[in-house]
C-alpha cells in the first residue's frame, strides 16, 4: 500500500469520489501541511485533504491525477465551486519523492500545464479531521457539494 494526500476543495465530496476508486483501499478527511498539531484554534495554512491508501499495482498515482483532475478546477486559485478560501486549495502531499514527481509529471504533460494552480508538495503535517467530517456525505447525502452527484458516483461499484 502507498499514500498520498489530494486536496480538492471541501473534503466531503473529494472524500466521496475517491473511496469510490478501483485500487483505492481506504480514506480519511483531514488537513495538509497546517503548522499545528491540533484541530483546535486559528486557521494555520492547512488545506483540506483527504489521505487516500492505494494498491500501486492497481491504480498508479498517474491514474489517480487522472481521476482527481475530473473533480478539480485545476486553474482556480484557492476555491473550487462554492468553497472560497486557502483551505479549499487544490494539491497533491506525499511523504514519498516519487510521488511528487509522478505528479508534476503529470502536469507537466498536459497541454494547459502553464494554467494549473495545483499544489505539489512534500507532506510536513497531517491531522486527521473531526469525526463528523468522515465519510460525511454518506452519512448527510443533502449536504452542500461541490462536485455533481453524477460524477460523485462515476465509478461506485455495484
Amino acid at each position: 500500500m502507498e499514500v498520498v494526500y489530494l486536496a480538492g476543495g471541501c473534503l466531503w465530496g473529494v472524500q466521496a469520489f475517491i473511496k469510490t476508486l478501483p485500487g483505492v483501499r481506504f480514506t480519511e478527511a483531514g488537513r495538509a501541511n497546517g503548522t499545528s498539531h491540533t484541530l483546535e484554534g486559528e486557521y494555520d495554512g492547512y488545506a483540506e485533504c483527504v489521505k487516500t491508501e492505494f494498491e500501486p499495482n492497481v491504480v498508479t498515482l498517474t491514474r489517480l491525477m487522472e481521476y482527481y483532475f475530473e473533480i478539480i478546477d485545476p486553474y482556480s486559485l484557492n476555491q473550487q465551486g462554492e468553497d472560497v478560501g486557502e483551505k479549499y486549495r487544490t494539491g497533491v502531499y506525499s511523504e514519498e519523492s516519487k510521488h511528487l514527481e509522478e505528479a508534476r509529471a503529470f502536469i507537466n504533460n498536459r497541454a494547459d500545464c502553464d494554467r494549473i494552480v495545483v499544489e505539489v508538495l512534500p507532506l510536513k503535517n497531517y491531522v486527521r479531521s473531526a469525526e463528523e467530517h468522515q465519510d460525511r456525505l454518506t452519512r448527510c447525502p443533502d449536504d452542500y457539494c461541490h462536485i455533481p452527484e453524477g460524477l460523485l458516483s462515476k465509478y461506485k461499484k455495484g
